[in-house]
């Protein structure tokens, strides 16, 4: 700041030199306070007297008194650096009691299945964990709006400023009840004939994945039956009304139904006499850049350990699947 603006506020370690004089009641005892030469002390109550346009110091006493201006600016002086010193404390505590309260939104298969692995990773560093599940779209708005400090989805894009690190990757597989005869797996159309289509609904980003799907497939299935969540749509498939496609996250989710349906990988299909090419979708951890200091990258290193270690096992072995059926992302964002 330039001493001679008449504008703003003078240079807190100005104020500081200025309090400390007053205190110790001598130039050279403020020197000795503040650990810097008496000539640099001298010099910041001349910046001073040069901003305010008045004498501060009454030189011609021994030891120099305040002048009544001088007095005035110690007041002042106190009560702003009061100010200054709590508003830097109150950054800092909302810092720590935000550390202190994680507000993490998923959804709802990644709630049921990793969120309890993350929750107790989590555990020692985070006093309150705050675990809200729902779907993507919404997920992705409450981020945004600052309702959610981290959240798990499966949408790539978003708003500027919301930083995306992918987490793992699962594949798409039909599921149909256990009792069904397979035979020759012809068209995910020829299986409609026999079973009704059981779909994830156009609002969620799943629904949204498996409609691209059919549509690049060729297959047109009839809107029956849709759901938000796996479990009823699982539950029926389990009580043969009909198919469905999901994910072994999803599976392992509604996992009391499994020992009434049949999971089957999508190139089992044919059509044309080609098979199905697989399909997959990745979980993303969206987060603020800048902000949540190194949670981020703890909260994402703390998801991929628990899929490679543990859940990737456990998923394939209770589905009859390859690991390869969910596999965990690499390296840094």
């Amino acid at each position: 700041m330039n001493p001679n603006s008449k504008k703003g506020l003078p240079d807190l370690d100005l104020l500081v030199s200025w309090i400390a004089v007053i205190e110790s009641g001598s130039v050279s005892d403020a020197a000795t306070l503040l650990n810097i030469s008496q000539a640099a002390v001298s010099q910041r109550i001349k910046q001073l007297e040069t901003f305010f346009d008045t004498a501060l110091l009454d030189r011609t006493t021994r030891p120099a008194q305040a002048t009544a201006a001088g007095q005035r600016l110690f007041e002042h002086a106190k009560e702003l650096l009061t100010q200054a010193d709590q508003l830097v404390e109150s950054v800092r505590g909302l810092s720590r009691a935000k550390r202190m309260t994680v507000r993490i939104g998923c959804v709802d298969s990644f709630a049921a299945t990793v969120g309890p692995l993350l929750i107790k990773g989590l555990a020692g560093s985070s006093h309150q964990i705050r675990l809200w599940s729902g779907i993507t779209p919404t997920l992705d708005a409450s981020i945004e709006g600052r309702q959610l400090d981290l959240a798990v989805t499966t949408s790539l894009h978003g708003a500027a400023g919301i930083a995306r690190a992918p987490l793992f990757s699962e594949k798409f597989y039909a599921v149909l009840p256990a009792k069904f005869d397979l035979g020759p797996l012809g068209s995910l159309t020829e299986i409609e004939r026999q079973l009704k289509f059981i779909r994830y609904s156009a609002r969620s980003v799943i629904g949204q994945q498996v409609d691209d799907y059919l549509q690049r497939c060729g297959d047109v299935l009839e809107r029956t039956y849709e759901f938000d969540t796996t479990d009823p749509l699982i539950s029926l498939v389990a009580n043969d009304m009909g198919f469905a496609l999901t994910t072994p996250l999803c599976l392992w989710q509604s996992r009391q139904f499994l020992p009434d349906v049949r999971v089957v990988p999508m190139s089992a299909f044919t059509r044309h006499g080609r098979p199905y090419v697989d399909v997959s979708r990745t979980f993303y951890l969206a987060y603020r850049q800048g902000e949540m200091g190194t949670l981020p990258a703890e909260v994402r290193d703390l998801i991929r350990i628990a899929v490679r270690r543990q859940l990737s096992q456990d998923i394939a072995l209770a589905l009859g699947l390859g690991e390869e059926a969910l596999v965990a992302s690499e390296g840094g964002d």
